[in-house]
């Protein structure tokens, strides 16, 4: 596969394992302090590494409308550079989202024609040329202006799953717009309601499908060269009995079947965005200009009707929606009125400003964009984050801030790449979890006091009785974290034990 290069690239591509994990504060609480729904404000590179412990796979969609690399993008403009600095902003980010992606999930960047081909290439290389979905064109532009020599009427919302299979199972279907259900009449008074009629050939040759059909007038029908009848006999027999076979006006034509609008699934979504379906620019202005006063700040933000419909296709309520390019809000400010869970980074001071404000408008029930749509009337809640202090210190040392649970979330996603869920309304224990097998117990003072070995940070005899004591019928290996170990290297052995001492064994980047 074709590899794109560019000046500074192997910085680039070590760039998010080179990157400190920090502790993420809670600032504030607003709505339901049970939701599960988080607005950070930092650095996304350095958020989303943090998020890595608790969200790795977890994330169903991923949206993000990245810088478009124009002229205002970086402070000092050149051709290379600025293509290159480009390209190594967004290289280490697509790869950590990768990690917070779910094996159904998917991950749609917004783009122009400034990077979209080069962007193109670098995701084939992150997420692998197969997982590409496609290269959905939105209408942003319906109106004209004659000072371009061809205007700029869209964008690209480029797709890749983690698994094209899986997302093709879960994708939901686009409900049936005005146009389509136009399409449904209902010219015989039918009961079960309005109803188009759909061809009844298939291309192709099946023997036990090219019987020959006689319409009410007596006229016969075979299936043309190269077709056959997409039912068998019987099936069509059924048909006729259900009244579901339209012969044309004249009662002589083609048999074709009816498909009725109340048991119509929907669409199959399709790469062309027109702004009727999906919003335009100005319509996505009217609605900052409405939430954060004439002065909006943001050059490109979107509309809400973009982001219901990634949403819709993507996700089920309950569904976790992640961006980390946030800019105004506009994702988080959509999921939470369709009933997503959600994760919204943005590094500027208008996280407080704008993104901050406008999720507590939606929580009390604000009325813009798709509100009205999906039936919006306020609720929920969300956590507001800042990015904290490293966990780990410049000589690989834990920071003495840390607490039990962050650094318990760390080694839990090092030694098993997944998630640490740590146990709600328990009593805290060394007990991280069973991974194929294997139980992982961290000792460690966040949560066991101090120091001292009789507090339980050193593994001694009395410390594995009380571990083991915790998960009696466990007889299968054990991976313990902890200070020091006062066990000999066959005790270990015996006793089916891997002991890995902090924190030198464990990773600090």
């Amino acid at each position: 596969m074709p590899l794109l290069d560019w000046l500074h690239k192997s910085q680039a591509v070590h760039a998010a394992t080179r990157t400190p994990f920090r502790l993420l504060n809670v600032e504030s609480v607003h709505g339901d302090p049970g939701a599960d729904n988080w607005l950070i404000q930092g650095d996304n590179l350095e958020a989303l590494k943090a998020l890595l412990p608790f969200y790795a796979g977890r994330v169903k969609c991923i949206y993000i409308d990245p810088p478009y690399n124009t002229r205002s993008a970086f402070e000092h403009y050149d051709d290379n550079l600025e293509h290159s600095q480009w390209l190594s902003m967004i290289y280490p980010r697509l790869e950590l989202l990768r990690e917070l992606l779910a094996e159904d999930g998917s991950i749609w960047v917004s783009i122009d024609d400034n990077e979209a081909h080069y962007l193109k290439v670098v995701m084939d290389e992150v997420f692998g040329r197969g997982n590409f979905v496609a290269s959905n064109v939105w209408q942003k532009r319906y109106s004209r202006e004659n000072r371009e020599a061809i205007g700029d009427a869209h964008d690209y919302v480029l797709l890749y799953a983690k698994s094209p299979i899986k997302f093709k199972e879960t994708r939901n279907l686009l409900p049936l717009g005005s146009k389509q259900q136009a399409l449904y009449k209902n010219p015989d008074n039918d009961p079960r309601g309005p109803w188009q009629s759909v061809s009844l050939l298939a291309q192709g040759y099946r023997p036990n499908q090219m019987y020959e059909i006689v319409a009410p007038n007596g006229k016969s029908h075979f299936p043309p060269p190269g077709n056959c009848w997409k039912v068998i006999r019987p099936e069509y027999e059924k048909l006729v009995t259900e009244n579901r076979l339209y012969f044309g006006k004249d009662g002589q034509g083609v048999p074709r079947r009816k498909e009725f609008l109340k048991l119509a699934k929907g669409l199959v979504p399709w790469t062309w965005w027109p702004h009727e379906e999906a919003g335009h620019n100005d319509e996505s202005k009217k609605e900052c200009n409405l939430l954060f006063g004439a002065d909006v700040s943001f050059g490109t933000p979107k509309p809400e009707r973009l982001l219901q419909r990634i949403i819709h296709i993507a996700t089920n309520p309950g569904d976790i929606v992640l961006d980390s390019f946030l800019g105004s809000g506009t994702t988080a400010a959509v999921a939470h009125k369709m009933g997503r869970r959600y994760i919204g980074i943005e590094m500027g001071e208008h996280a407080r400003t704008h993104c901050l404000p406008r999720l507590q408008k939606v929580v009390d029930g604000e009325q813009g964009g798709i509100s009205q749509a999906v039936g919006w009337q306020g609720g929920g809640g969300f956590r507001f984050f800042s990015l904290g202090q490293p966990v780990f210190l410049a000589d690989g040392g834990i920071n003495p801030e840390i607490r039990f649970n962050t650094l318990a979330a760390w080694v839990w996603f090092q030694e098993t790449r997944t998630p640490w869920e740590p146990p709600r309304d328990a009593e805290p224990t060394p007990l991280l979890g069973n991974h194929e097998g294997k139980v992982f117990a961290l000792l460690y003072n966040g949560i066991l006091g101090d120091r001292r070995p009789q507090a339980g940070n050193v593994l001694t005899t009395a410390v594995l009785a009380a571990l083991k004591a915790l998960l009696p019928q466990h007889t299968g290996a054990w991976v313990v974290f902890g200070e020091s170990c006062r066990l000999s290297p066959q005790r270990l052995a015996a006793e089916n034990i891997r002991f890995k001492q902090i924190p030198y064994d464990i990773k600090a980047r």
